[in-house]
C-alpha cells in the first residue's frame, strides 16, 4: 500500500506499514461522559472515522477501540449536583454521545470499553510500574515517577527542566516532583471506589487508556489518536506509563486533529463562543457539519465563523444585542428562544446548499438509470471517468486529505451533470455507461468520506426543512401562497400570481415551475 501518515511521534510524514500484514489496531481517546459533546468533539471523531473508513477501504482489517471515561472528578461533581448516581449520569451522556455521533455519520468502533469495567487491568498496570521502579505509593495514592523515565517529553518535545520551571508552586508536598502524576487516587468518603493493594480508590485519568489499549490491542499497536489538546499531558503520560511498564514501544503512529476556532479564537465557555453539537443540529442538517469538517485538512485548525441576524429586520446583530435581547437596528425585542435562534453559521449555510446540489445530482443519476438499460460499454470522456477513483485514493493516501478528496468528488459530480445534460450530443448508450461508472465511483467515495449515503429524496427534504427553520419561515404559509398562486394562474390573474412570487422571493423562497407543478427551496 502507498498510504502516508503524519506521525506526531516522529514529527514527519511516513509511509504507513501495519505491524501485522493486513491488520491494523487503532485506539482513539473517548469522551469523559458528564456533559453534551461540543463541535471540537465532532471534529475529533469525524477525523477518526474517515481514517477508519479509508483504512478499511484500502483492504485492511481494522480493530478500532474507543473508550468511555465513566469515573472522574467532574463526573462525581456533576452527579452530586444533580442528585443522581454516577452510573445514571454517565449512561445518560453515553446515550447522548451515540445520538450525536450517529447523526454525524460516524461508524461505531468494534470495541468501546468503559473505565469502570477495567479496574483489574488498571491495577495490574500500576503494579507493574511500581515493581519496575517507575511509580511509588503515598498514603493510598500512587504516582508515576517522571524522573525515572528519561524519554518523558518525546511526543510533546518538551524537556524536564522547562516543565519543572512551568510547574505550579502549590503542589502536593508528598510527591517527589511537581511533574509526577497520579496513577491511583485514594477515594474520599462518598466517592465511587474500588479495592487495590493501596486501599480503596479509583484510577488517575491517564492510566486508563494505557491499560485498556493494551488489553484489546496488545502492548504495541499501530495507531493512537485524538485532539491536539491531548498531546500533553494525556498522550505523553500514556506513552511513559506503557513503555515503562512493559519495556516495549507503545504505539507506532500518533495522529492529532487541529483545534476548532470560533471567529478566529479557540472555542471556550469563558469567551461565550461555545457550541454543542446538539445546538448545531437544532438549526442545521448534521451532514452539513460533517461536510464542513472535511473541508479542511484534519491537522490544520479550522475556523468556524458566527453571525447574528435579527429575525424581524434581517439586520446584523452584535453580541451585545443578543445578550440584551434587543435589536439595535429596528428595536425589536427578542425572547430567549429568539435570541438563541439569531445565531447563523455562514459555512454551514453554504454547506447545506452544497449538499443540496450534490444530492440533487445523485437523484438525477438515479432517475436516469431507473429508465435506462444497464450494461457497461464505451463512455463519454472515458479517461477522465476512470481517473476519478485513482485521484481520490491519491488524496486520501496522502495523510487522509479529505479536503482534496472532496475536490475530486466535486469534479465527478460536475461531469455527471454535464453528461446528463448531454452537452456533447452523445448516444444514450454512452451516457448510460458513463453514469453507471460514475455512480459506482461516487458510491465508493461517499462510503469513505461518510457523506451522500442517504436516500436523495429524504436528504433533500431534510435539507429543505433545515433551511426553512434557519430562515424562520413557516412551511404551511409558503405552501398556502403557492396554492394561491396556482389558482391565480389558472384564473389567468397573472398580476396576482407575479405578486405572490415577488412576496415569496422577498421571504427568501425560490420557486421552480415544471410540468404543471411548483416546487420550492430556501435561497442561501
Amino acid at each position: 500500500m502507498s498510504l502516508s501518515f503524519f506521525n506526531s511521534l516522529s514529527g514527519r510524514k511516513e509511509a504507513f506499514q501495519p505491524r501485522v500484514a493486513g491488520k491494523v489496531g487503532m485506539y482513539v481517546c473517548g469522551v469523559t461522559v458528564y456533559d453534551m459533546c461540543h463541535i471540537g468533539h465532532a471534529r475529533a471523531y469525524v477525523t477518526a472515522d474517515i481514517i477508519y473508513r479509508h483504512l478499511e477501504a484500502s483492504g485492511l482489517a481494522v480493530t478500532y477501540v474507543r473508550n468511555f471515561t465513566d469515573v472522574d472528578d467532574k463526573i462525581i461533581k456533576r452527579a452530586d449536583e444533580q442528585g443522581i448516581s454516577v452510573e445514571q449520569l454517565t449512561q445518560k451522556f453515553i446515550d447522548e454521545f451515540y445520538a450525536d455521533m450517529d447523526a454525524l455519520g460516524n461508524r461505531r468502533p468494534q470495541i468501546e470499553p468503559r473505565v469502570t469495567q477495567h479496574m483489574a487491568d488498571i491495577v495490574k498496570t500500576v503494579e507493574a510500574l511500581i515493581e519496575r521502579g517507575h511509580a511509588y505509593e503515598v498514603e493510598g495514592d500512587v504516582y508515576f515517577d517522571v524522573a525515572s523515565w528519561p524519554e518523558y517529553g518525546k511526543l510533546s518535545r518538551r524537556n524536564l527542566e522547562d516543565l519543572k520551571a512551568g510547574a505550579r508552586v502549590e503542589v502536593d508536598p508528598r510527591k517527589r516532583s511537581p511533574l509526577d502524576f497520579a496513577l491511583w487516587k485514594a477515594s474520599k468518603p462518598g466517592e465511587p471506589m474500588w479495592s487495590s493493594p493501596w486501599g480503596q480508590g479509583r484510577p488517575g485519568w491517564h492510566i486508563e487508556c494505557t491499560a485498556m489499549s493494551a488489553k484489546y490491542l496488545g502492548e504495541n499497536f499501530d495507531i493512537h489518536g485524538g485532539g491536539k489538546d491531548l498531546v500533553f499531558p494525556h498522550h505523553e503520560n500514556e506513552i511513559a506509563q506503557a513503555e515503562a511498564a512493559t519495556g516495549k514501544p507503545f504505539c507506532h503512529t500518533f495522529f492529532h486533529n487541529g483545534f476548532v476556532n470560533i471567529d478566529k479564537e479557540k472555542m471556550s465557555k469563558s469567551l461565550g463562543n461555545f457550541f454543542t453539537i446538539r445546538e448545531i443540529f437544532e438549526r442545521y442538517d448534521p451532514e452539513a457539519l460533517r461536510y464542513f469538517l472535511l473541508t479542511t485538512h484534519y491537522r490544520s485548525p479550522i475556523s468556524f465563523e458566527v453571525e447574528f441576524v435579527c429575525s424581524a429586520c434581517q439586520a446584523a446583530l452584535t453580541r451585545a444585542d443578543v445578550e440584551s435581547r434587543k435589536c439595535s437596528a429596528c428595536g425589536a425585542e427578542m425572547s430567549e428562544e429568539e435570541a438563541g435562534r439569531a445565531v447563523r453559521f455562514p459555512a454551514l449555510d453554504e454547506n447545506q446548499k452544497r449538499l443540496e446540489y450534490l444530492y440533487t445530482t445523485r437523484r438525477r443519476m438515479n432517475e436516469f438509470m431507473g429508465q435506462a438499460a444497464t450494461g457497461m460499454g464505451e463512455m463519454v470522456r472515458a479517461e477522465q471517468v476512470r481517473g476519478f477513483k485513482d485521484r481520490f485514493l491519491e488524496a486520501m493516501d496522502d495523510d487522509f486529505n479529505a479536503a482534496a478528496a472532496l475536490g475530486v468528488l466535486a469534479d465527478a459530480m460536475r461531469l455527471s451533470n454535464e453528461v446528463l445534460d448531454n452537452k456533447e450530443g452523445a448516444a444514450e448508450t454512452l451516457i448510460t455507461s458513463t453514469i453507471q461508472s460514475l455512480q459506482d465511483t461516487l458510491f465508493f467515495m461517499s462510503s469513505v468520506l461518510g457523506i451522500l449515503e442517504r436516500d436523495p429524496a429524504l436528504a433533500l427534504e431534510s435539507l429543505s426543512q433545515r433551511a426553512l427553520g434557519g430562515a424562520s419561515l413557516d412551511n404551511e404559509q409558503i405552501d398556502g401562497l403557492i396554492v394561491e398562486r396556482q389558482q391565480a394562474r389558472a384564473n389567468k390573474d397573472f398580476a396576482r400570481a407575479d405578486a405572490i412570487r415577488d412576496q415569496l422571493t422577498e421571504m427568501g423562497v425560490e420557486l421552480m415551475d415544471s410540468a404543471g407543478t411548483t416546487t420550492w427551496k430556501i435561497r442561501t
